[in-house]
């Protein structure tokens, strides 16, 4: 059994559809980022970067933070998408730091200055705009003589699919990359991925608007993390 520390979020979305894909039993945790359940020091022992999604390995004792870390962990617990041939292993793990560096990061940034400030910030808004179009259009130029980002379906792509969900939300749209879109409707109909990405949907999200969830999620600095370690 695998604990899993999580709230409704792409990065969340992450672990809960490779937990799905590998058929592994777990037990959702939920993390209220917009009530600070991040700093609670239980959790921080698990997550000292206080942030989610987290495991624990109940069958190992192994608990594991950080999303491309976990994911590495259960593909080879389950010894599913990830291969172990080195040429293989290596184009799976290029793409997911891909996608930790760069596409989950800047679909992030887009995600705040969409969604979250109240006023508006022209440049910063477009800069971020501009980053998420070019790193989509990586992927499609990349998925032109493959299925998958990596050849065969991997972590790489369960990694990618959940910051690519919210283009329309984030201003983009998928037409314009048609190899793109084949990936993304080939994953989006995959019973597991559906069910990830449901996991928690009607879990109260008004809190993230609110004043004090604004202040717990997008107000922290070096002394959040010194006061948490207290």
């Amino acid at each position: 059994m695998i604990d899993l520390y999580y709230w409704p979020t792409p990065n969340g979305h992450k672990i809960s559809i490779m937990l799905e894909e590998c058929d592994l039993s777990y037990n959702t945790i939920p993390v209220r980022i917009g009530e600070g359940d991040q700093f609670a020091p239980d959790f921080l022992k698990i997550a000292p970067n206080n942030r989610m999604p987290a495991i624990v390995d109940r069958d190992t004792g192994v608990s594991v933070f950080e999303g491309g870390a976990i994911l590495i962990y259960l593909a080879e617990k389950a010894g599913m998408f990830l291969p172990t041939a080195m040429q293989q292993r290596f184009e799976v793990l290029q793409w997911l730091f891909w996608q930790a560096g760069g596409l989950g990061p800047m679909a992030g940034q887009l995600s705040h200055f969409v969604n979250y400030t109240r006023e508006a910030m022209p440049y910063a808004h477009k800069r971020y705009a501009d980053e998420y179009d070019r790193l989509l259009a990586v992927m499609d130029v990349r998925l032109r003589d493959r299925e998958f980002l990596a050849g065969e379906y991997s972590i790489a792509d369960i990694a990618s699919f959940p910051w690519v969900l919210p283009y329309k939300r984030l201003g983009n749209d998928l037409d314009k990359f048609v190899n793109l879109r084949r990936w993304f409707d080939a994953l989006k109909q995959r019973p597991a991925v559906r069910k990830g990405v449901d996991l928690g949907k009607d879990w109260k999200r008004a809190e993230r608007q609110s004043d004090s969830a604004r202040s717990i999620i997008f107000g922290q600095n070096s002394q959040t993390v010194f006061d948490a370690a207290e």
